[in-house]
């Protein structure tokens, strides 16, 4: 028997069944049993905007999968390239589709040395990373011009793989120059993160190789950010790309959304945090604080996951293997200390607080000898094979352009009053 809900109008008596379709009701159904109606929904929390079969969440038993596949099997078994190929055409490569798909992307790995020349370094010496890459997002629209034709899928599928390729030399860039270090071009005889770590460090030798334990680290984590369902930056390029905007524009619009410190800045809270704290001894004084409602326990719960993060668990395992590269990070043991005493304590596990993906990443980022600043920017790299896949499938459901309701709480009619006779 299917599964429905009875909505009754008390105002007028109508009465109607809706069914209940993959989890949710239609709100036009309702519509027509209250109509004038709105929902009030801020945050979009009980809401949902789209239907999508790239990434299924079940937050109550701490699940995330990937177009079917489990997370925990694709960060141990593949890599950040082939996850981006999966959530972008819904399937795992062959061989030879993956081989075709690598050296697409590795072709596609320069920028135009006007965009570095002209645009990049025309920033202020002490610009934000994150501040220059979302204006070099939007400023590739203009470079490629054939990429508001989105009726053509050969010529979006081209700029889907201009914009994975180049985001890590952009970041990179942005990087660079904000330290005041030459531009490193790419070495495209290496992998995907590999490349990058070349681009972020190489400072004078004839080719950069990067240890194989930080790359594998660093492209895990690309895997456990590359998407998250219907988070801020994700509605944000819905929103844009609903209006037909070009990719990189919505790409943009998505990355802004990123920058901001409610949804990108998680794991840089996390170690400013940590840093607060100063000595596992100030820990127990910490927790009581936080139960006062004094300061803020960031890293743990998470708005979606009530039970468990499952990337978190990943991470902390990858998280060992880069100190014994790296060497501990000094607030590592401060960390764990938080998660000893948090989890024991009835306050935070009756609240369903644990230790989510950002407790653990901006350590791990941190000890790869990462600067604050671009952890946002290492956010997005992966993100934007999880944002275009979002935005190939909106165009694939010819979505209507993307304009909710308000509830106006504004004065009512009033008639204009000449100044002088004002108050």
């Amino acid at each position: 028997m299917a599964e429905s809900i009875t909505v009754t109008d008390n105002r007028t008596g109508e009465t109607r069944e809706i069914p209940i379709e993959h989890g949710g009701v239609a709100a036009s159904e309702f519509a027509k049993v209250v109509p004038g109606v709105w929902f009030y929904d801020p945050g979009f929390m009980s809401t949902a905007m789209a239907e999508s079969s790239i990434t299924y969440i079940d937050g109550d038993a701490g699940i995330l999968r990937y177009r079917g596949y489990p997370i925990e099997q694709l960060a141990e078994r593949s890599t950040f390239l082939e996850v981006a190929y999966l959530l972008l055409y819904g399937e795992l490569p062959t061989a030879e589709q993956f081989e075709g798909w690598k050296k697409d992307v590795t072709y596609h790995t320069y920028i135009h040395e006007n965009v570095r020349k002209r645009f990049l370094e025309g920033f202020n010496y002490d610009a934000h990373p994150m501040g220059m890459l979302v204006s070099a997002i939007a400023a590739l629209s203009t470079y490629y011009k054939e990429a508001k034709d989105l009726a053509d899928p050969e010529v979006l599928n081209k700029q889907i793989v201009r914009l994975i390729a180049k985001m890590p030399t952009l970041a990179a860039a942005a990087h660079r120059f904000s330290v005041g270090m030459p531009f490193v071009y790419p070495d495209n005889s290496l992998g995907y993160a590999q490349n990058f770590l070349s681009m972020m460090w190489k400072v004078a030798e004839p080719h950069y190789e990067p240890d194989p334990v930080l790359a594998r680290a660093l492209d895990l984590l690309f895997i456990l950010h590359a998407d998250h369902e219907q988070n801020c930056g994700t509605t944000a390029m819905r929103v844009v790309a609903s209006s037909h905007a070009d990719p990189y524009s919505a790409t943009a619009a998505a990355t802004a959304a990123l920058y901001g410190p409610r949804h990108g800045g998680a794991n840089e809270a996390v170690l400013k945090m940590l840093s607060r704290i100063g000595h596992v001894d100030n820990v127990p004084s910490y927790i009581e604080a936080v139960k006062r409602h004094e300061v803020m326990l960031e890293g743990f719960g998470h708005r979606v996951y009530k039970n468990f993060d499952p990337r978190a668990k990943i991470i902390k395992q990858t998280a060992d293997a880069v100190f014994e590269v790296t060497g501990k990070n000094p607030l590592l043991d401060i960390a764990l200390k938080l998660e000893e005493v948090a989890l024991a304590d009835d306050y935070f596990v009756s609240r369903k607080l644990y230790p989510n993906v950002d407790f653990y990443s901006g350590l791990i980022y941190q000890a790869m000898g990462f600067p604050t600043e671009m952890f946002t920017v290492l956010f997005a790299i992966p993100r934007t094979a999880g944002w275009l896949s979002h935005y190939k499938e909106l165009l694939s459901q010819d979505s209507k352009i993307a304009r909710p309701r308000q509830l106006y709480v504004g004065p009512e009619q009033r008639d204009y009053v000449a100044m002088g006779a004002r108050g």
